[in-house]
């Protein structure tokens, strides 16, 4: 099976129509055989793994920059490979985005800020690979995560998993967006109510059609939390004209359980203030029930 090629998501013989490698905001000639959000790029200082942004993670609001989901997703890979002396899981990531990232090579590097063998903590930063210019910081992350034993608790909350509808969402592309997008290209979309282009709440399935790093399966929490970057747009308050702007400098994504399958739903709301602050906030689902939440702080402002 070719690279980066997910099984049950894209078949050998199909591709996601217009996704070439993304080095320094150029898109390279080969357009269609990269299928993935990330390529693995020659082996940096210190054996450091660097990261090739591809077309599928590109972000709604400028065609030179990642989407938050993609980079969210990374950091958890990140935090997921740093070794524990336990058994443990990842309960908690807050991902800090100190500005738009743009389309380099990157690098992740991971401390752990906290050890013990009950609960640990991960701190991350995302750089631009090193090069004549020297590295630059361009997103900071922390996860949690806490040892695993198999206990019982009663758990008091009934859920009603929502209703999964039977066929895709098409998903039309924002003015002045790109050909390709991570909201549009990488994902799938079934919205049981509400949509992109609708202003309110809303409650979309989703699921990658590509992985997000090449050749491997996406965890349970990679793929949520990739996802909770969407609650902002999938919730907006404001039509997505280039007039308004509802961006989130951050996100925070709590599991209390990984999720099960390539399937997550998110039911997403925003509020707003009038001092330009707002928040977006998720409640996410697998097949099986409620697995967590998501959260996004909202920069607001109006263009012009």
């Amino acid at each position: 099976m070719p690279d980066g090629i997910v099984p049950g998501r894209i078949k050998p013989h199909e591709t996601v129509p217009g996704a070439g490698v993304m080095i320094t905001g150029q898109a390279t000639d080969r357009p269609s055989e990269v299928q993935a959000l990330f390529v693995a790029g020659p082996t940096g200082p210190n054996g450091k793994e660097v990261w090739i942004p591809t077309a599928y993670s590109r972000g709604p609001w400028s065609p030179d920059s990642l989407h938050g989901g993609p980079i969210a997703a990374l950091f958890v890979r990140a935090a997921e490979r740093v070794p524990a002396p336990v058994d443990v899981r990842l309960s908690r990531l807050t991902v800090e985005l100190f500005g738009p990232v743009p389309f380099v090579p990157l690098v992740i590097e991971s401390e752990l800020l906290r050890s013990g063998k009950k609960v640990s903590t991960i701190q991350m930063t995302l750089r631009t690979a090193d090069g004549e210019e020297g590295s630059r910081v361009l997103a900071a992350a922390r996860a949690q995560r806490i040892r695993k034993v198999d206990l019982r608790f009663p758990d008091g909350a009934i859920d009603h998993v929502p209703d999964f509808p039977d066929e895709s969402t098409p998903i039309p592309h924002w003015p002045g967006a790109a050909d390709v997008t991570f909201h549009a290209n990488a994902v799938e979309h079934r919205f049981v109510f509400g949509a992109f282009n609708e202003a309110g709440p809303s409650m979309d399935w989703m699921r990658l059609r590509v992985p997000v790093v090449g050749g491997e399966v996406p965890t349970g929490w990679q793929t949520a939390a990739a996802f909770s970057d969407f609650t902002n747009g999938l919730s907006s308050v404001a039509p997505f004209d280039g007039a308004s702007m509802f961006i989130n400098p951050d996100l925070t994504v709590s599991l209390w359980r990984e999720p099960e399958g390539e399937w997550i739903c998110s039911h997403a709301e925003t509020r707003t203030s009038d001092t330009g602050i707002g928040m977006s906030q998720a409640l996410l689902w697998d097949r099986s029930g409620r697995c967590g939440v998501g959260m996004q702080s909202l920069y607001l402002d109006r263009i012009g």
